[in-house]
């Protein structure tokens, strides 16, 4: 008997890795699609009833309440959220939850659109597609809108967020206005440039550990209906770099970005919002019959030429969520064939948290040993280099690249030099590496070591195989040490590298 459920077990794990499609279409799909029509559905009653501002105060009491509690007892571990690691966007699960004291936070809503200041006041599990669909019908946006629907607000304040507009905005924390946090006292925090400005500085890339963020005041900017994309195909390293960065310091360009095919190919990408499309030329990327938006720009180079499309501005801002960016391919390697978008295009994409919770052991493994997920951010001077060794330790393509402007802030992560801003560009890596040498540790560290090496840093959200030391040389932790020490947080919460090295993840 024992042996007839060993093979059964085997067989489902051997279907689940070699036939996860099957698996995915079958049933993530459908579930992912009912679990999005629930979500909107309770995003629109919310805001119709206006309950949510109402009961905000109540939950923030509940997360007090627990903190408390948590004093109360003794203190006998730190503190995370209890939010399931598995409903986050990253595709490891956080360890470190099983070993400390959960707190609940059930903050979902959108609490305020105030027009009057153009700031729009958010819980941190809102998502960017809650915003979309709630701000854009209203006539707002907001400046950096990082392209996949389910990222939230509190994932790209304590993690980071960026989008094609941020070489004029900067990075997601740039555009925050304020943070409400509890902190290990239970008590409720405000923090503004003006009001607590250390602690408004340190919370961006602090990753949850000097309080229980609760709510975030985020700038918005008038919304027109359409985008104007102008593609331009590029041949040679040095040509695309050279294109890129002209359209990243050309502040008239509202979105930039760049997807390489290769070395020596790629699209420059420049779009500028409009209400006033030309006839013909109208191009709804988000229809669930649509090519997937990646394998639509790589078909642009097939001609030496610039083409423009007006872009409907919700369907732009998530233009690589069908796809998620171009991982969907390896999960249904038919995802894109026509056929299969007419007739099942509109349930896709698959949510990230549910390919996650299914997630067989062999899975992860087959994830970790032969997958990378890494943004890399950098100083545009070092993007030539920064191609190349990502070529010889990984050979992963399509490339995004993503420019972004960095303030000479306080906080973890800024310039070398504190006297200007500096242009900096995100790397984006997501798929199977090519090279026949890959290992994902000693891979990684080379990588890491690079980064750190011209002053760049690496997102919280993918693979650390740094040390500690390592770690705190990439990111400035000494306005963050001030404000553990500060608001007692040495005994409430880990430090990030506690929470983000590869030791923390499975």
């Amino acid at each position: 008997m024992s042996e007839m459920v060993h093979r059964s077990d085997n067989l489902v794990e051997y279907i689940l890795v070699h036939y996860r499609w099957v698996f995915v279409c079958l049933f993530l799909l459908p579930v992912s699609f009912v679990f999005n029509i629930w979500l909107y559905l309770r995003n629109w009653l919310v805001l119709k009833l206006s309950s949510a501002p109402q009961q905000h105060n109540n939950k923030v009491k509940h997360v007090q309440k627990q903190v408390l509690n948590w004093d109360e007892n003794g203190r006998k571990t730190k503190m995370c959220t209890a939010r399931p690691g598995w409903q986050t966007m990253s595709f490891r699960t956080p360890v470190y939850k099983n070993y400390m004291t959960k707190i609940e936070v059930n903050l979902v809503d959108i609490l305020n659109i105030d027009a009057v200041r153009q700031v729009v006041k958010v819980e941190p599990l809102v998502t960017m597609g809650q915003l979309t669909a709630t701000l854009n019908p209203k006539g707002w946006t907001i400046p950096v809108l990082p392209e996949i629907d389910d990222l939230t607000v509190g994932g790209l304040v304590m993690g980071t967020g960026i989008e094609s507009s941020s070489h004029i905005h900067g990075l997601f924390q740039h555009i925050c206005v304020s943070y409400e946090l509890v902190v290990s006292d239970g008590s409720v925090v405000k923090c503004s440039a003006n009001e607590n400005s250390d602690l408004f500085w340190s919370v961006p890339w602090s990753y949850g550990t000097l309080g229980i963020l609760t709510a975030v005041e985020i700038k918005m900017v008038p919304a027109k209906k359409y985008v104007r994309l102008t593609y331009e195909p590029v041949t040679g390293l040095e040509n695309v770099v050279k294109k890129f960065e002209e359209a990243s310091r050309n502040l008239e360009n509202e979105f930039v970005e760049t997807l390489a095919y290769g070395m020596d190919a790629a699209v420059v990408m420049i779009g500028v919002q409009t209400d006033e499309p030309e006839p013909g030329k109208i191009n709804s990327i988000g229809r669930w019959y649509k090519p997937w938006f990646f394998v639509h720009v790589r078909d642009k180079l097939q001609s030496t030429n610039k083409t423009v499309e007006y872009i409907p501005l919700r369907d732009y801002y998530h233009r690589h969520t069908r796809s998620i960016f171009w991982e969907l391919q390896d999960i249904i390697p038919f995802g894109n064939n026509v056929i299969f978008r007419y007739l099942l295009g509109w349930l896709v994409p698959p949510k990230v948290s549910l390919l996650k919770l299914t997630q067989t052991e062999a899975t992860k493994k087959l994830y970790e040993n032969n997958h990378v997920i890494q943004d890399m951010l950098v100083p545009v001077e070092n993007l030539p280099e920064s191609m190349k060794i990502f070529k010889d330790t990984f050979d992963i393509f399509p490339i995004w690249l993503c420019p972004f402007i960095l303030p000479p802030n306080p906080g973890m992560v800024h310039p070398a030099s504190m006297d200007t801003a500096k242009l900096y560009v995100d790397i984006g890596l997501y798929g199977v590496p090519r090279v026949k040498n890959f290992d994902p540790e000693i891979s990684t560290r080379k990588i890491e070591k690079f980064i750190r090496e011209v002053h760049g840093f690496q997102m919280l959200y993918a693979d650390t195989y740094m040390t500690k030391e390592e770690f705190r040389e990439m990111f400035d932790h000494s306005l963050y040490d001030k404000l553990r020490s500060q608001l007692n947080c040495r005994e409430a919460f880990p430090e990030v590298y506690d929470k983000v090295s590869k030791a923390a993840r499975n």
